[in-house]
């Protein structure tokens, strides 16, 4: 299988802007062209993802009618990881050299989805307040820290965590550490979780430059190689948003198959990573994401973040950007958001969170709602 290498990235910050999602989208083009040290008709071909633009290459009237083609894709919170795989694929199938995968979105305040519709559910479903942030994942955090036996002051600390990392994050939406005694006396959302344990919609783009490996040391003295992008679903009987119970044996997450078939794909395990992205809609996925993904056992989180191993300058440093709970989650920009990290912290250019000690190896996981999960390894 031919080598995809990143050789640009760029992203525009995460918050509140008075611009469209289309502006913040090409100007995360313009980021990773100039990163790149490329201009826009150097692109062959370009994917892009979104959920509140239904025809996210529309940016191309901002960056330039080259008549590229242009693939639009929707996988929910995975739509920006999609995005990567279908880009990345394009290339290994030899059909072009070189290509951009980009996000964008501009979502209203307010927990996903306040309409049922925009999430394929029953009407009755919004109408009883079941809204996906918290509902659903507040159920999932309250099971599974009651058959682990985690405690809700590791959720604070996970929010923390990511609170300060975020401080360090001059792109991020949220950049004040709150300490864990305030997260844990905001307002209860759903229990287990707070205010100040959930992630908020809000807007942002990213891009990132894709290469055949062979050619990328002409663009870059730093290439970062794509070693795995994979995608899965979720299995019957596993316990996903549209469930309105869990079964009483359940299968594992798609985000188990996800990492393992991307560590099988890379030729690497959970012990080479040296940073970590993952998705932490709320503190409670942090927590059990990192058993999904396979860097820890169920229940092992607890010492693990009490002992600060998922601190920037600990053993599995874990969204060290901030994370969605410091960066929000612009949905078709959140994966790009996880790679564009993945990439800096790489290069040494990560400034004030830079890993210690030369990293070579990220991986970076997304889930999306109904139950479509993706993970992405890279390496020097």
């Amino acid at each position: 299988m031919n080598d995809v290498a990143i050789i640009g990235v760029g992203l525009h910050p995460f918050g509140r802007f008075a611009k469209s999602a289309v502006q913040m989208g090409a100007e995360a083009i313009q980021l990773a062209l100039a990163d790149a040290n490329l201009d826009w008709p150097d692109i062959q071909f370009a994917v892009g993802g979104s959920h509140e633009v239904s025809n996210p290459d529309a940016v191309t009237r901002l960056v330039g009618l080259t008549g590229i083609t242009f693939t639009n894709v929707f996988n929910a919170c995975a739509t920006a990881a999609t995005a990567i795989k279908v880009c990345a694929d394009t290339i290994r199938l030899g059909t072009h050299e070189i290509g951009i995968a980009v996000g964008l979105d501009k979502h209203p305040r307010g927990a996903f989805s306040d309409d049922p519709a925009t999430m394929a559910l029953p009407q009755w479903y919004g109408e009883n307040g079941q809204f996906v942030t918290t509902k659903f994942f507040g159920m999932k955090a309250n099971r599974y820290l009651h058959d682990h036996d985690i405690s809700r002051q590791t959720l604070a600390k996970v929010a923390a965590k990511n609170f300060r990392n975020g401080a360090l994050n001059p792109k991020a939406f949220r950049r004040k550490p709150i300490p864990e005694e305030e997260i844990l006396a905001s307002a209860v959302l759903n229990y287990p979780l707070t205010q100040y344990m959930f992630c908020a919609p809000d807007e942002g783009a990213a891009a990132v430059i894709m290469c055949r490996g062979d050619i990328a040391h002409r663009y870059t003295s730093t290439p970062v190689y794509l070693r795995a992008a994979e995608i899965q679903t979720r299995h019957f009987g596993s316990y996903e948003v549209h469930a309105t119970c869990a079964p009483v044996e359940e299968t594992a997450s798609p985000t188990v198959y996800a990492a393992r078939a991307a560590f099988e794909a890379a030729g690497l395990g959970p012990a080479d990573v040296d940073v970590i992205q993952l998705q932490d809609t709320d503190a409670g996925s942090e927590v059990i994401h990192m058993a999904e993904t396979g860097f820890c056992a169920d229940g092992d989180q607890e010492k693990l973040i009490a002992d600060g191993a998922t601190e920037i300058g600990g053993s599995m440093p874990v969204n060290t950007d901030g994370g969605l709970i410091a960066n929000g989650e612009p949905i078709g920009a959140s994966g790009l958001r996880q790679v564009h990290e993945l990439v800096v912290q790489l290069r040494g250019q990560a400034g004030a969170r830079q890993v210690p000690g030369e990293p070579k190896v990220g991986f970076a996981q997304v889930y999306g709602a109904p139950g479509t999960a993706s993970a992405t390894i890279v390496s020097l």
